[in-house]
């Protein structure tokens, strides 16, 4: 039945119900009423707002979110924030004098598409349907609504092309798509619409050049294009726009110059294009005759000098210039600039003394002026500035003491000076920044003793000191900070015996590092209360005894080094001790058992004399994990974005792996099969053999005649489109040839009479987020501990093994499909980035689901390997404790905090543990507990605590050898590769 007799038939049924309805009434519900109960049949009212509706009414005029015109004709209905869901009955077209329909921040779904029948309703000038879970295209019908005035679709589950109808709605104003999964290029009928004022297409997957029509919108005042995958130069046109006062091209592909046109764009208060690679230099005029409040160019290849006249109104805020190739100095109109809140400027080429103009900036908070080359010593005046609480001056040439006046920065909370010339000793009047939660010192030539004030700092969460001059004893009082994750004094001229007192530092996690010192004395047995300690170093010391039992209680450890010291006795009677490698004992007196035999016998290793340094430098940090190497993977794709075309003939003559005229397969499926094989296994890819819609197309399970099961993604078709760029290819072929075990394995792309498809293997059971978070999940702790270290091995293929190499950007339990034997596959890289590929255009820079997002994404929009090992960290969380990732906001929010104030509160216990697994195996438990420290390491609120996949794998291992033994055969020196 083609869709318009369908239409005309669902109509036609409609009408007859409406009609019983009137019938059935008595009190004469008005049709306005009827249609409404109507579409309230589709509705799932979960805390029955709509509980008034009543059928005995005359009118639904005084109906909770109805309104009418004096007429009793329904003109408006707003249902925005009811938490609705359920699906948009095209009933609700029947109100033909409907103006404004709003259902908004609800959980529309299901089948979920925008009804098309919408373009019917002429009147129509509000049509707000934001934060649902709409799926589906945007109705090219909507075009035919000439009135309306706000379109707002953003943040929903939409695919597909911005139609170009679109462009045929003369009166429209605001035009929000934001936040969605449509993909294709923007259509240059966007430049019709002459009225609009905003309009924001971020967070999507388009592609191909920025309009030029754009710049016909001569009243536009905000363009948001960012986190797409826009190619091309930015339109010398756009400069043509005076009444644009917010532009955001950020995180996309785009090359070339910054239009110099810009620098006379009246309006503009907001000008972002970080995350690009655009070159040239900045336009020197800019700011000379606009307002600017935000500029922010990081992440790019601009060179030059910085624009002298960039904050000449004395409104910029924020500048953003870093990871660029600026040189020069930084101009005395931005150090004069009086509305400064953050200059960021870390990894470029300036140079020059450190600008103490700054230090008049009362509103300054962030001053970033790492990885440059300034020189000198730091001003006395940086104690004027009050509101600072970011200070990186590292890896620079900073030379001279600190000054005291440092300590007047009461509001300090982030302060690193590492990897400069300072010398001299701290001075005490640091201990006023009572604020500072990091404190990086290491790398310079400090000296003297450590204040033991220094322990009164309470929010500091991490202090760097290490490969300076710094000798006494190390502070007992240090043993105060009980918010430390990490102290690391390596390197220096300490003496004396360790503080017992360190033992109080429960809540240190990622390392202690306490070596090439002159520490003597015995091991405090009070450090092995730190449970939760991932790295102990105190190799290259002059410390004596035992290893203290208590050490028995470190189950947390990963690695730990004590070698080149004068300890005697056995070692404790833990796994890791027994199994670790000598390496991490040698240069000891007396010690045995473990890896030296029998303490009745000597160990060869006991005569080999201590070496103060040899071999690596004083002081060297050790953040390797001393374990097995796991095996690691990669990962795949979906490039298939930038998917675009040519006639089957040109597509053949180009390819020379095509061998078939009837199938342009780019790379073809080593079983044979054709276009025609796919379309009868699917029975012309009808809705029956559908398993699922992902972010760019339709999933179908297709069975082929060998008895194989393959799974189908048809994604949506470009309409512009026309060539296959030979990078492109080349990408795909690049990732198409990629086989791992852990990685769900792409057979095939092709295109064919526009049809694109991408061929998967299948997976049986579907994602760990559906099973595990399923009404019955029966996961026991075997599995799921397989689930995880597959997954993990997956990703560290991805970002270690992978040429290019690849970081996911969305990795979730549902991202992650499971076989028949629940082995774990990294699936659906429609987010995935290529990265060390220069030429690479055709991935998304969206960044996520929430709840598994990296908190430092929130101000630094970028994302790395880091960010994916976070979101792993959450998938572990989850595994662990049964929770879902979001959590209600009393509980924190989220999984990562509910888990850690559980912790804070009451320490690490089985109790926070999924109930449904069997916790009365003492050796699952001790497992689970392990592994949930690894996840507490993934999940660390700084991205550089964080550890590589690679060490994660190794961590897992390491957790199976001690507790389960699950890993059946496990190659931990090479990726397990499948050859097929």
């Amino acid at each position: 039945m083609s869709d318009s007799r369908r239409g005309i038939f669902v109509r036609v049924i409609g009408i007859f119900v409406v009609m019983a309805l009137l019938v059935y009434t008595s009190k004469g519900l008005n049709s306005d009423g009827l249609y409404l109960l109507k579409f309230k049949e589709n509705i799932h009212d979960k805390f029955n707002y709509l509980g008034n509706w009543n059928p005995r009414d005359k009118t639904p005029c005084g109906w909770k979110g109805v309104n009418c015109t004096a007429g009793s004709v329904v003109d408006s209905l707003d249902l925005s924030s009811m938490n609705l869901s359920g699906t948009l009955s095209p009933i609700i077209c029947d109100l033909v004098e409907l103006t404004k329909l709003d259902v908004s921040v609800n959980g529309f779904s299901g089948s979920g598409n925008i009804p098309k029948e919408l373009g019917m309703l002429g009147s129509l000038t509000n049509l707000i349907l934001w934060n649902n879970q709409l799926s589906g295209f945007i109705p090219k019908e909507l075009g035919n609504c000439t009135n309306l005035e706000t379109l707002a679709l953003y943040q929903n589950n939409l695919v597909g092309e911005i139609p170009a109808e679109i462009g045929n709605i003369k009166f429209l104003k605001d035009l929000y798509l934001y936040q969605n999964e449509l993909n294709g290029t923007i259509p240059r009928e966007i430049g019709n619409l002459s009225l609009a004022a905003e309009i924001d297409f971020s967070e999507n997957s388009l592609m191909g050049n920025i309009p030029i029509e754009l710049s016909q919108i001569k009243g536009l005042q905000l363009l948001y294009l960012f986190q797409n995958q826009l190619t091309g130069f930015i339109p010398n046109g756009l400069s043509s726009l005076r009444n644009l006062t917010k532009l955001d091209l950020s995180i996309n592909y785009l090359t070339g110059p910054i239009p110099s046109g810009f620098q006379n764009l009246t309006a503009m208060l907001q000008l972002q294009l970080f995350e690009n690679s655009l070159s040239g230099s900045i336009p020197q005029g800019l700011g000379l005759q606009s307002q600017l409040w935000v500029v922010d160019f990081s992440d790019n290849n601009l060179t030059g000098t910085i624009p002298p006249y960039i904050c000449r109104h004395t409104n910029l805020m924020l500048l953003n210039l870093e990871a660029n190739m600026l040189y020069g100095n930084i101009p005395g109109g931005v150090t004069s600039c009086k509305s400064l809140v953050q200059l960021r400027l870390n990894g470029n080429r300036l140079t020059g003394s450190f600008p103490s103009a700054l230090c008049n900036l009362l509103n300054l908070s962030a001053v970033e002026l790492g990885q440059n080359k300034f020189s000198g010593p730091i001003p006395p005046g940086i104690g004027t500035c009050q509101k600072l609480q970011r200070l990186d001056l590292s890896d620079n040439y900073f030379t001279s003491t600190l000054p005291r006046e440092i300590g007047n920065l009461s509001a300090l909370v982030t302060f690193n000076i590492s990897s400069n010339f300072f010398i001299g000793a701290i001075p005490s009047e640091i201990l006023s920044c009572k604020m500072l939660q990091r404190l990086d010192l290491s790398r310079n030539f400090f000296e003297n003793a450590v204040p033991n004030e220094l322990g009164t700092l309470s929010q500091l969460e991490l202090l760097m000191l290490s490969e300076n001059k710094f000798s006494g004893n190390i502070p007992p009082a240090l043993g105060n900070l009980s918010r430390l994750t990490e102290l690391q004094m390596g390197g220096n001229l300490f003496s004396g015996e360790i503080p017992s007192e360190l033992g109080s530092l429960t809540g240190l996690q990622i390392a202690l590092n306490l070596s090439y010192n002159n520490l003597s004395g015995t091991i405090p047995p009070q450090l092995g209360n730190l449970i939760l300690l991932e790295f102990l170093f105190l190799n290259n010391n002059n410390l004596s005894g035992d290893i203290p039992s208590t050490f028995d209680n470190l189950s947390s450890l990963l690695g730990c080094n004590f070698s080149y010291n004068d300890l005697s006795g056995p070692l404790p009677t833990v796994a890791l001790f027994q199994n670790m490698a000598m390496s991490s004992f040698i240069g000891n007196k007396g010690l045995c058992g473990g890896p030296f035999g029998d303490c009745n016998g000597n160990s060869s290793f006991n005569s080999i004399p201590p070496s103060k340094g040899l071999g690596a430098p004083r002081g060297e940090i050790i953040p390797i994990v001393a374990v097995a190497v796991g095996g690691v993977s990669l990962i795949l794709i979906t490039v298939i974005l930038y998917y675009m075309r040519r006639p089957v003939e040109v597509v053949a003559s180009s390819l020379e792996e095509i061998s078939s005229p009837v199938s342009d397969i780019y790379f073809p499926p080593k079983e044979g099969f054709t276009f025609q094989d796919l379309v009868e296994a699917t029975n012309n890819f009808h809705a029956s053999y559908v398993v699922g819609r992902g972010a760019v197309g339709t999933v179908y399970k297709a069975v082929m005649h060998s008895g194989q099961t393959i799974a189908v993604k048809k994604l949506a078709s470009n309409r512009e489109g026309n060539n296959i760029e030979k990078s492109f290819r080349a990408e795909i072929s690049t990732l198409g040839k990629i086989r791992h075990r852990n990685i769900v394995k792409l057979h095939g792309f092709c295109y064919h009479q526009g049809s694109n498809l991408l061929l998967y293997e299948y997976m049986e059971r579907g994602s760990l987020g559906e099973l595990l978070h399923g009404t019955s999940c029966g996961l026991e702790w075997p599995t799921r501990f397989m689930i995880a270290f597959g997954a993990a091995e997956g990703l560290s293929y991805l970002h270690h093994d992978c040429k290019p190499r690849i970081i996911h950007r969305d990795i979730k339990s549902n991202n992650i499909l499971l076989d028949e034997n629940f082995e774990a596959h990294v699936g659906d890289f429609g987010l995935a980035k290529v990265i060390d590929m220069p030429q690479s255009k055709s991935m998304t820079a969206v960044a996520g689901s929430y709840g598994y997002i990296a908190p430092e994404y929130a101000y630094t929009m970028k994302v790395t390997e880091k960010c994916d090992i976070y979101s792993y960290g959450v998938v572990l969380l989850e595994l662990l404790t049964g929770r879902t990732p979001v959590q209600p906001l009393d509980q924190g929010g989220d999984l990562v905090t509910w888990v850690r104030n559980y912790i804070r509160e009451h320490s690490l216990k089985s109790e926070m543990l999924d109930s449904r697994v069997n916790l009365k195996d003492e050796n699952t438990v001790n497992h689970m507990i392990t592994v949930m420290k690894i996840a507490l390491l993934c999940t660390n609120m700084s991205p550089f605590d964080r550890p590589s996949m690679r060490e994660v794998v190794l961590m897992l291992v390491e957790s199976d050898e001690r507790y389960g033994n699950f890993i059946s055969s496990p190659v931990y020196d090479s990726p397990k590769v499948d050859a097929s």
